[in-house]
């Protein structure tokens, strides 16, 4: 497997418990909405100028 899926699984709980539900709902709609598209890289940027 490659290094993104040996992410810390503490680190990832420790990163759940502090979001609410809905937070955790809207991050796996936009990683699910990330994941489906076919141009990733644009779905990518859009979200990072959205976090700024």
């Amino acid at each position: 497997m490659g290094q993104m899926n040996n992410m810390d699984m503490g680190k990832l709980m420790e990163m759940l418990s502090q979001m609410d539900k809905k937070q955790i709902e809207q991050g796996l709609a936009k990683a699910s909405q990330i994941l489906s598209a076919e141009d990733k890289n644009k779905i990518i940027n859009m979200l990072n100028k959205n976090q700024k």
